[in-house]
Formats: C-alpha cells, structure tokens, sequence
C-alpha cells in the first residue's frame, strides 16, 4: 500500500515578468504628463468658468475664465467672449476679452485677440492678429528691486 511521507515543503518560484520597452519618441515631440481639462468644439458655456487644473478651449465661451494658477490654451477651434486669467496663456483660436497672464502670454500665428493683455511675458507670432494694449509691467515689485529704486544714484 502506499505510505504518507512527509509532506514536502513548497517554496514558490518568482515568475520572470517581460519588461516593457519604452517607445522611441522622436526629438520634437512633447510629453505632457499633466492632466488637463477640455472644453471640446461642441461645447458652449455662458457664465464663469473656474478650476485648479489646466485647460484646453475648443468650443466656444462667454463670460470670464478664471484660472489663476494653471494654464488656459484656447484652441485653434476656441472662440472666447471673455476675460481670461491665467498663469500661463496660449491663444491659438479666438478672443474677445482682457488676457491676464500670471507669468507669461503667447498669442500664436493662427489666432486672433481683441483685448488687452497684461503678462510680465508677452510673445505675438508672425501673422497673429492682434488688437488692443499690452502692459509688460510686473504686479508686484520684489522687496529687492523696492529697495534697489529707492537709493539715490551717485
């Protein structure tokens, strides 16, 4: 008959787990890791629009876009009635409405801006359209720069 032995003690083996080869991404190609909300071509909004993300305008807004400490891009498709603030502002698509960037504004060659934009940063492409007054100026002058303005020159 048989016998019952001990039983025998199992010691499980690692099982060998293909590694994923990271694609080739070619040199120009921009990884964004950021999430970023969208507004996509279809949509319409009357009335303000606020958030604490990134946000990418295709569809079309009226009212004001306030995003103080994330970046609003409106797409080659936006078309904005609004005043937008933003940290920073990318315009590819359409304005109409006061742009204020928190540090910097980019008004790209197939958009079209009427308004006034205040940024510390402004940069208008070749063939933007563009109406309106820029203010360069910073906000806020640091404590250094007040203190350097109020010695008297030699």
């Amino acid at each position: 008959m048989w016998k019952k032995s001990e039983p025998e003690e199992f010691h499980p083996q690692p099982i060998p787990v293909p590694q994923a080869q990271p694609a080739a991404v070619p040199q120009n190609f921009v990884v964004h890791t950021k999430e970023r909300a969208l507004i996509g071509p279809t949509i319409a909004i009357k009335g303000d629009v606020t958030g604490e993300e990134d946000l990418l305008i295709e569809g079309q807004v009226e009212g004001k876009i306030e995003l103080h400490r994330h970046s609003v891009t409106v797409g080659k498709n936006g078309r904005i009635k609004a005043d937008i603030y933003g940290k920073i502002i990318t315009v590819e698509g359409s304005v109409e409405g006061n742009l204020y960037a928190e540090e910097q504004l980019v008004v790209k060659q197939s958009a079209t801006v009427r308004g006034n934009i205040v940024s510390p940063r402004v940069a208008l492409e070749d063939g933007s359209n563009f109406k309106g007054n820029i203010d360069v100026s910073q906000r806020e002058k640091s404590a250094a720069d007040a203190t350097f303005q109020d010695q008297p020159l030699p």
